[in-house]
């Protein structure tokens, strides 16, 4: 069995965002970049998990990026994945990463392709299920189980309200969330094997962006916090009933 993860590269949560050129560009300078952790935390280890359970899986990375990518890919790597594909391009649209992914994947022909649910800077959650419709694969999104049964994966999914468990043959296209996996830290011999791994990169095959981006902001500052004397009950009254926003 073959399985695919799909990897991006995200700012830490932790880093101070800004933007440049009129608002219409993302400020890297000084941003820190790190794995998505719905790609590492549930998609990847997840992928890890299933492959000790049979060491015969081979588990493969892919992401769309330049070279600023490969240290992101490298620790993937180091995690636990066999070989990385980077495509060379960089693109905000999820038509056209979803695409190059689909290019690849259909030279290999993968029994589970794993993504996360969304990245956390566009949180768009449409790349796993174009890819699925790329490739003319069955889609179960926001999985919280996954597990496989010879030719059929067993995934249970978050719908509104509960769960649902569905049975589907392979090859399927799964995207993962919170509860399918838990996060682990690269130990050094993984880091030491990373090194040596294959990452092979190649260019992106031809085809026009469905999206651009115009313009970002910032939202608007918090406001700050008014403290009420606990004795002062009227004013807090007042206050709620005169002043007080529902947002």
């Amino acid at each position: 069995m073959k399985i695919l993860v799909c990897i991006s590269k995200t700012p830490d949560t932790t880093s101070k965002v800004s933007f440049k050129d009129n608002n219409t560009k993302f400020e890297e300078a000084g941003v820190q970049w790190i794995i998505n952790p719905y790609d590492e935390w549930y998609a990847l280890v997840k992928a890890i998990e299933l492959k000790e359970k049979d060491t015969s899986i081979q588990l493969h990375l892919i992401t769309v990026g330049g070279a600023d990518c490969d240290p992101v890919i490298r620790k993937a790597l180091a995690l636990g994945g066999d070989e990385a594909t980077r495509i060379n391009a960089t693109s905000d649209d999820s038509y056209y990463i979803a695409t190059q992914i689909a290019e690849i994947a259909k030279q290999v022909n993968y029994d589970l392709v794993l993504t996360g649910k969304e990245t956390i800077d566009y949180n768009s959650s449409s790349v796993g299920g174009m890819l699925a419709e790329l490739l003319n694969l069955p889609y179960i999104s926001l999985a919280v189980k996954l597990e496989l049964n010879n030719s059929a994966a067993i995934v249970t999914r978050e719908i509104e309200g509960g769960e649902e468990t569905d049975e589907v043959s392979t090859p399927v296209v799964v995207s993962c969330q919170k509860g399918v996996a838990e996060q682990r830290i690269p130990n050094m011999r993984g880091i030491m094997a990373a090194r040596t791994k294959p990452l092979k990169v190649v260019e992106p095959v031809v085809i026009d962006a469905l999206t651009s981006i115009l313009n970002y902001e910032l939202p608007p500052p918090k406001a700050g916090v008014q403290l009420i004397a606990a004795d002062n009950m009227q004013e807090l009254v007042r206050l709620l009933h005169e002043e007080a926003k529902v947002i």
